[in-house]
């Protein structure tokens, strides 16, 4: 039996979007609100090439995410650099193979 293709490129894609999708269920901001904001990140990214849901798309995701979650309020753009600093180096100093953690 073959197995169908996966949904997702990379397991963080699948996660950006439930997290978006949490998000918007628990209220932090409208779907019109989020299509329009990822509409403008989409126009800004340039659609004269094709956004195939690779990580282009799911980058495109990721900044309209924080930008809409910024302009609700709910999340300052200084604490998501921090956060966004420390998962890099969590990463990058993550042996191959193992679990990226952020430190305490």
């Amino acid at each position: 039996m073959n197995q169908p293709d996966p949904v997702f490129e990379a397991p963080w894609h699948a996660q950006v979007f439930a997290l978006t999708v949490h998000l918007h269920e628990r209220g932090l901001f409208t779907w019109p609100d989020w299509a329009t904001g990822f509409g403008a990140t989409l126009a800004r990214h340039g659609l004269e090439r094709e956004l195939n849901g690779g990580d282009d798309y799911f980058n495109a995701w990721l900044e309209t995410l924080e930008t809409v979650l910024r302009e609700a309020g709910k999340a300052d753009a200084v604490q998501v650099e921090a956060v966004r600093a420390a998962w890099e180096e969590a990463y990058l100093s993550t042996p191959h193979g193992q679990p990226v953690r952020l430190a305490d």
